[in-house]
């Protein structure tokens, strides 16, 4: 674990107030078990906590880096420790401006989404109110799905064996024995499942088995074809009956959102995509003027990653925050898990501690 990177002084402003502080480091948390999808497989997963701190309040917030951007920690760390302060500045509430300068940087999302869940933070604990509250929302949530990691069916089977508690689960997909895996969880749950395939069918695969999926009450399609294969997206919607598809890596922030419309039926909103709480409850609204469908999603992240999306949960259909819940090593801790639901807890802010 690397040490806490403490920062150059950010150039002066106009106002008179102390410059705000941060603070940043990479930390490596241990899975609790390997983690496969249609892409890679890890056993481990690496963020970066970031600290802000102003007038002897600190707030907290975590970095997710997207790999599939070309994101990573050391790439989310410079960022945080190097160009942030000055976008910044001395004013902590000031959060359009602070928005404004720093999405004239490019990249960095899953960075510039630590940035701000720890503002949010550091203003929830200055006023005593939690961040829910704050954007005027409702701690309720609908239940968060559980994700069965793709393994053999033996130990599909057992996966979802011990996922029995959740209400809903959901089940990456992506090679030969997809429905076969399907089916094994069906066998054990009769929660709602929903479907991740990452990018990793074709149209001609997603045409076999999309009828299987209907008749096994598959709840969703989430990112069957590469983001850029839009002509696939387009003709499985041709399908009926079918899932509802949902749009993940296809979506990123509220430029992507008018285009999703055109060939899915929703977009899976992750703030280590968007940036951040207000970027993702722009892409919110958006979506739901467009009469898309609404998933609010999370990286593997520790409850410190998991609490900003848990604040706005009340706004989606579907919630898929196990982030947490997939880790070996938990550092925060605050987040509960209630009937099914991943809800923040009562503290200020973001609602959580270090363990």
């Amino acid at each position: 674990m690397a040490s806490p990177s403490r920062l150059a002084a950010a150039p002066a402003s106009r106002h008179s107030f102390p410059l705000v502080e941060l603070r940043a480091r990479i930390v490596s948390l241990a899975l609790a078990e390997e983690f496969t999808i249609a892409r890679a497989s890890r056993t481990t997963q690496e963020l970066v906590e970031l600290e802000v701190e102003h007038e002897g309040t600190v707030g907290l917030g975590e970095a997710a880096p997207v790999y599939y951007r070309g994101e990573t920690a050391e790439s989310a760390a410079e960022f945080l420790t190097e160009a942030a302060p000055a976008l910044v500045g001395d004013d902590p509430f000031a959060l359009e401006d602070i928005g404004q300068r720093v999405a004239d940087v490019e990249g960095a999302a899953g960075a510039k989404a630590a940035l701000d869940a720890a503002l949010h933070d550091w203003i929830g604990k200055r006023l005593g109110l939690a961040v829910w509250r704050l954007l005027g929302l409702s701690p309720v949530a609908p239940p968060t799905s559980y994700t069965i990691g793709i393994d053999t069916l033996a130990g599909t089977r057992q996966r979802a064996r011990r996922a029995r508690e959740f209400r809903a689960l959901k089940v990456k997909v992506g090679g030969p024995d997809d429905m076969a895996r399907v089916e094994a969880v069906r066998a054990e749950s009769e929660a709602p499942i929903r479907v991740d395939a990452n990018e990793g069918w074709t149209l001609e695969s997603a045409r076999e088995i999309v009828p299987a999926l209907v008749e096994a009450d598959v709840e969703l399609v989430e990112q069957p074809f590469p983001a850029a294969d839009l002509a696939s997206f387009r003709a499985v919607r041709e399908l009926e009956p079918r899932p509802p598809i949902v749009v993940d890596e296809g979506c990123h922030d509220l430029a992507d959102v008018a285009g999703v419309a055109g060939y899915a039926d929703g977009i899976n909103v992750k703030l280590a995509k968007s940036g951040g709480l207000r970027e993702a409850l722009r892409m919110v609204h958006a979506a739901r003027a467009l009469s898309l469908r609404v998933m609010l999603g999370c990286m593997v992240e520790s409850q410190l990653g998991v609490a900003p999306a848990a604040a706005i949960a009340s706004l989606a259909d579907w919630t898929d925050l196990d982030g947490h819940l997939l880790l070996a090593d938990q550092p925060y801790t605050g987040l509960e898990l209630r009937d099914g639901s991943v809800v923040p807890g009562p503290g200020p802010g973001l609602g959580v501690t270090r363990a």
